[in-house]
């Protein structure tokens, strides 16, 4: 599939009065952090979608960009989930996509894996949907139990749901009539063809209080840890700033490299790629591309930790062991705990920063450069 060509849209503008907390149930904390992120990060992260757009309600602006730590591409949703989308849509048209998967944010653990399935149904079919076959017993019944409804054929339908951008953008557009309760069976009506792919119990919607306990639940359920090590050094050369975990240190001498060469936040990208075996960071970030010449590496660690959320998985600790006999370490421990929990977006609690010396032996001991081991200990859906 070629990059860019699939965008996605969250639809996240409702007020979610039936959650019960005094949030927007898209906002509020579930399996730690807000709903929306796990999904926003899962879509983000594909490497088959170029752009994510979310539609949001009045007045919802702050505790979107709070929720995600950052600004992110955002439109106003309308007064139904139709119209939601529908503004999402013209948003996304100027620079039509080939795909759009439209998901809903109540709907948090999405894996890479249904992304996959939707997207590859669409080589043959203008729409696909997630979906579960029902397995209890379907009744009528108005206080009396009535006849039985045999269940063959049926599925409960789930997001997100992918299609062809321009035939449910003509859907939407064109729509005329009752409000849908969603996109497929629009996209049905305006004559288009929906496959049914194998959906996951991990999506299942938060609607209720009691849905967000039985959701950590399934996620805890299914949580191993992984832990995994990253390693890295840079020479120290004269006329270089000496950046470690994100904080600008005064020195005679930094550290040489293609991007910033911050060997503290190198370590910790390829522990924390490690523990999803994504490679390293010279795989993402490869020092032949001129475009990371002096780049933040901030920017490199964000990325690893977003591939890792995309994958449902949570950081739960870093250890950070800075090998130099020069600069002293101490004074800037906090600083660099706290930069390096920021980027991550977790507690001071979650980041140790240590240091120590070689005894003046090796390249270390010559004050020629500066090393960074880091481990990493995550929480993730076992596979």
């Amino acid at each position: 599939m070629t990059q860019g060509a699939t965008a996605a849209l969250i639809v996240a503008a409702g007020q979610g009065v039936r959650s019960g907390g005094t949030l927007p149930k898209q906002f509020a904390l579930l399996a730690g952090k807000p709903m929306i992120a796990h999904s926003f990060a899962a879509l983000e992260c594909h490497p088959a979608i170029g752009r994510v757009i979310v539609a949001i309600g009045d007045g919802q602006d702050a505790a979107l960009t709070a929720a995600l730590g950052r600004d992110v591409e955002r439109v106003k949703g309308g007064a139904t989930r139709r119209l939601s989308v529908l503004a999402g849509l013209e948003a996304l048209a100027g620079t039509n996509p080939a795909r759009v998967l439209i998901h809903d944010a109540a709907r948090p653990f999405l894996t890479a894996t249904v992304i996959d399935r939707l997207l590859t149904a669409l080589d043959s079919d203008d729409g696909a949907v997630p979906a579960l076959p029902v397995a209890d017993t379907l009744a009528r019944g108005d206080g009396t139990l009535g006849d039985v409804v045999p269940r063959d054929g049926l599925h409960r339908i789930q997001t997100p749901q992918a299609f062809r951008f321009d035939v449910i953008f003509d859907a939407h557009r064109g729509w005329r009539g009752d409000e849908p309760t969603d996109d497929a069976q629009m996209a049905r009506k305006a004559g288009g063809s929906v496959k049914l792919v194998e959906g996951d119990m991990m999506l299942e919607k938060i609607t209720y209080p009691a849905d967000f306990a039985a959701a950590e639940a399934r996620h805890a359920a299914g949580m191993r840890v992984r832990s995994a090590t990253g390693f890295d050094v840079h020479r120290l050369v004269a006329g270089e700033e000496l950046w470690l975990g994100g904080v600008l240190i005064p020195h005679d001498k930094g550290l040489s490299g293609h991007s910033d060469a911050d060997v503290a936040l190198h370590a910790i990208t390829d522990a924390l790629l490690g523990t999803i075996a994504e490679g390293d960071i010279g795989t993402h970030f490869p020092p032949s591309d001129p475009q990371w010449r002096g780049a933040d590496s901030a920017q490199f660690l964000q990325h690893a930790a977003a591939l890792v959320a995309a994958r449902g998985g949570i950081v739960d600790f870093i250890d950070l062991t800075l090998i130099c006999e020069a600069p002293k370490i101490g004074p800037y421990r906090a600083a660099m705990r706290d930069r390096i929990a920021a980027l991550l977006q977790l507690g001071p609690g979650q980041i140790s920063v240590k240091a120590t010396t070689t005894e003046r032996l090796g390249f270390a001991g010559r004050g020629e450069g500066i090393a960074a081991q880091a481990i990493a200990t995550i929480r993730i859906q076992g596979e």
